[in-house]
């Protein structure tokens, strides 16, 4: 009997043994350290026993000589991070592991995220049965490097007793209390208002560059004191990968627009992505979900596919070109082209097919040299724009002296002969078919005096055709060319356009002076941009304004989203003219110019009369590359709303509403 008892008490001893040595053999409330020459990694509790739910905080802690590194949960563009596996745990249910906020680390262009020299992960653990003890084994599987990486395996072992007696505080408590308060506090609708960061407006742009398609995810993020370092991390789906975020801070650093680069396994983006984004600074971070809603960052191009996307946009440079002979930039051809084809009495229809003929070859041909001019400057990196000639003193005074020559002519104090293959157009341009080399000469001086004009829809073409490759550039152009010389192939198709028209007469020279008074208006506008060009800023008489404008300021533009602000941008010039008429129809009037600068919505005006290189980087990260050009930001769109070229009040008003202004 005495030999049964010694056996029965020795196998209790054994059994205690085999569940409680790796505890007793180890710290207090932790597992036995399992150390490498690298590392060294073990599980601690923070609590003596069970919670009453059979709850317990336990945490992973890895221990690194300087220098080595264990990786965050999305370890960016290289990196494992660390595994647990329960299997062989008993009385165990689930344990969730948070991850602190880590570090970003960059070698060789390739930015990870990481642990250094010290972390734990702390893990919310829940038992089967809180009566019951716990007896936890751990397998974790992870990698650490630095100059190399090298993976390890290590198993712990912790037991926890059950909840029957009330649990109390480990000596690891407060270290777990310190790692938790760096794990990044998740964001909902609820709760937003209580966290020490806010995350709104998220979008994703899209665009196309070359042959590349480029994503950019923006949003904007609020302190209630002020920003030092953010670090942004974004994670998604496995076929994306992110680039490193450009930040950029208002004046007080509360507010920060954040634009982060996205690359598509592939090219192939996915539909609707769900992306996680976490937000830390100075001991404080925020996690948040988000859906963004895809944006084109060219307006008028669509997403549907860049067949389609094309062929609209050609449409649109057609329609561009068309328009352009209606600007006073093209005026002085059409004037001399239908002097050209009076003087010669209607003339013969073959003739006048001819000639309307090479003045269309003409201006196509003029559009494929700027076409070729513009690919050649692209290739070399320069800064390409349609307009910009009207910043130039110098092409103002040209373009006055042949004006003031031509109306002079109309007048009949002089014929003009300019020299070269121009001074054929006066008197030999083909109308009637007599110079096929002066009416081809009239297409190239059509499409000269056309190169400064901005009309509706040419600043949609031409940004997207400048961020395409050189196929599409072509074809851009060459649409515009082609809607240019519509006119003139609409009459060398129907002679009879031409061929009516009164044989010459005294009503010739009521003709000649009504088209010389134009041109000499013509000019005359031109000397009001050249005077506003030379004059020293602020010594030119403005015209007093209706609305309160502020100077643009793309730093003051998150200021005022941070406070609530609709922020309505107007990229003007004094040459503009659908600038000017945007102004009189749309801005200064109805309910657009009843919000705009007063209340809830600011009015913000960047001139672009004198070449601004800020003004110009603006508008080429919207794809854009001429003007009239509008955008309106706000809570709701931080990264812009792009308006078209031209403006409607309903257009308007939804964008201030979509951007955050309560009706």
């Amino acid at each position: 009997m005495f030999k049964k008892i010694i056996l029965w008490s020795w196998g209790g001893i054994l059994a205690f043994c085999a569940i409680y040595a790796p505890a007793l053999q180890a710290e207090p409330f932790s597992s036995n350290w399992v150390k490498t020459d690298q590392s060294s990694v073990r599980l601690i509790a923070g609590q003596t026993h069970l919670g009453p739910d059979g709850k317990a905080a336990l945490g992973l802690q890895f221990r690194m000589l300087p220098g080595w590194k264990v990786y965050w949960r999305s370890p960016g563009d290289a990196g494992v991070p660390p595994r647990i596996n329960w299997t062989g745990s008993k009385n165990f249910k689930d344990g969730t592991v948070h991850w602190p906020l880590p570090e970003r680390y960059s070698l060789f262009g390739l930015t990870t995220f990481v642990y250094s020299n010290d972390v734990i992960l702390p893990i919310d653990f829940r038992a089967h049965d809180a009566n019951s003890p716990a007896v936890l084994r751990a397998k974790v599987s992870y990698l650490i490097c630095e100059k190399v990486c090298i993976p390890y395996d290590a198993t712990l072992s912790l037991v926890l007793p059950s909840a029957k007696v009330s649990p109390g505080a480990t000596p690891h408590r407060d270290d777990l209390a310190r790692y938790r308060a760096r794990v990044p506090k998740i964001a909902n609708a609820q709760n937003s208002s209580s966290m020490a960061f806010s995350i709104k407006g998220a979008s994703i742009i899209t665009s196309k560059k070359d042959t590349q398609k480029t994503s950019v995810l923006e949003f904007l993020a609020a302190n209630r004191t002020r920003f030092s370092d953010p670090l942004v991390l974004v994670e998604g789906p496995p076929s994306l990968r992110f680039g490193t975020p450009g930040v950029s801070f208002s004046n007080d650093r509360k507010t920060a627009l954040v634009r982060v680069p996205i690359f598509a396994a592939g090219g192939n983006f996915p539909k609707a992505p769900v992306l996680t984004l976490t937000l830390g600074d100075q001991g404080n971070a925020v996690e948040q979900t988000v859906s963004p809603p895809m944006r084109s960052g060219i307006n008028g191009a669509s997403n549907a596919g860049t067949g389609m996307a094309l062929l609209l946009i050609l449409g649109i440079a057609f329609l561009g070109g068309l328009i352009l002979n209606l600007m006073p930039c093209v005026l002085p051809v059409l004037s001399m082209k239908v002097l050209s084809v009076v003087g010669h009495g209607g003339g013969d229809a073959f003739q006048v097919r001819r000639g309307f003929l090479a003045t269309s070859a003409g201006i196509i041909f003029s559009f494929m040299v700027l076409a070729g001019g513009a690919i050649a400057l692209k290739s070399a990196g320069a800064a390409v724009g349609w307009g910009t000639q009207f910043q130039e003193p110098w092409f103002l005074g040209a373009m006055m002296v042949v004006l003031g020559l031509f109306a002079a002519n109309l007048f009949g104090l002089f014929e003009i002969r300019l020299p070269g293959f121009i001074g054929t157009m006066a008197g030999n341009d083909g109308g009637g078919g007599k110079s096929l080399s002066g009416a081809f000469a009239t297409g190239a001086f059509a499409t000269l005096l056309a190169t400064p004009c901005s009309a509706p829809f040419l600043g949609t073409a031409i940004g997207f055709a400048l961020t395409q490759g050189t196929v599409e550039i072509m074809a851009v152009f060459a649409m515009l060319g082609l809607g240019l010389a519509t006119p003139y192939l609409m009459v060398a198709a129907w002679p009879g356009l031409a061929t009516s028209l009164p044989r010459p007469g005294s009503w010739m020279g009521g003709l000649r002076k009504t088209l010389g008074v134009a041109l000499i208006l013509t000019a005359v506008w031109l000397g009001s941009i050249l005077w506003t060009l030379i004059s020293p800023p602020g010594h030119q008489t403005q015209a007093p304004e209706k609305i309160a404008w502020k100077a643009f300021d793309k730093v003051e533009i998150f200021n005022l989203i941070g406070a609530g602000k609709v922020v309505f941008v107007d990229v003007t010039a004094d040459w503009c003219l659908t600038c000017k008429v945007n102004k009189a129809l749309v801005i200064d009037r109805g309910r657009v110019g009843h919000h705009l600068g007063v209340g809830n919505v600011v009015a913000m005006r960047a001139d672009w009369t004198r070449p601004n290189p800020e003004i110009s980087a603006y508008l080429q990260r919207f794809g854009r590359f001429g003007i009239p050009f509008n955008v309106v930001y706000g809570p709701g769109r931080p990264s812009g709303i792009a308006l078209p070229e031209l403006l409607t009040e309903a257009r308007v008003m939804d964008a201030f509403t979509r951007a955050g202004l309560k009706k």
